[in-house]
């Protein structure tokens, strides 16, 4: 547990691509030796930058209510790890946040996900977080989360991000919250009861 501790302390103090951030570094990471369910996401928008809490926003209140997680269980780091691809918010572009620091992810994933060894199940929500982690991701998104399964033989669960800007992609899609969200919430439900049956 020890070094999971030091591990926290060396990426929340992380400088790496400084330089390159706009409101500066605040790593925003949650992990605890026992998780079970780890969430890999993009990047912290501004409110999570600002509270330094993951998923503190709209899009965190969707994902809870995909995962039927309430803040409690989401927020308590013996049973949840939220390690986002890009650990500090990377400002915005002309179509709304940046894409993930590029140095993140190579730099800290490895290690911190070393330390994780009771975790059953790993969310990867958006095309960045499943393209490092698939090693055959669908050609788009959509045919990635559509074919789940597949990447569910590997432990992994793929999502498109809860984001309020997605409104659109989940009207066209109604499979998604007919078909993969049932599914979804039966496999985080029984990673979360390995991890309270200890």
């Amino acid at each position: 547990m020890t070094q999971l501790i030091d591990l926290l302390e060396d990426v929340r103090a992380c400088r790496l691509c400084e330089s390159h951030l706009p409101l500066g570094p605040r790593p925003v990471v949650q992990a605890g030796q026992g998780a079970r369910l780890l969430i890999v996401g993009q990047a912290p928008g501004t409110r999570v930058h600002e509270t330094g809490i993951p998923w503190n926003d709209p899009s965190g209140d969707r994902l809870r209510d995909w995962l039927q997680v309430g803040r409690e269980t989401f927020y308590d780091e013996s049973q949840i790890a939220i390690i986002p691809m890009g650990l500090c918010y990377p400002g915005r572009g002309k179509g709304g946040d940046l894409p993930p620091r590029p140095e993140c992810a190579p730099q800290w994933h490895g290690p911190l996900l070393a330390e994780l060894p009771n975790l059953r199940l790993t969310l990867l929500v958006g095309r960045y977080a499943q393209r490092f982690y698939l090693a055959k991701p669908g050609k788009t998104l959509t045919d990635t989360v559509r074919h789940f399964a597949r990447a569910l033989d590997q432990g992994f669960f793929p999502l498109p991000h809860p984001s309020p800007r997605n409104r659109l992609w989940l009207q066209q899609r109604p499979w998604f919250e007919e078909e993969v969200v049932p599914e979804l919430r039966k496999q985080v439900a029984s990673a979360l009861q390995k991890a309270a049956d200890g």
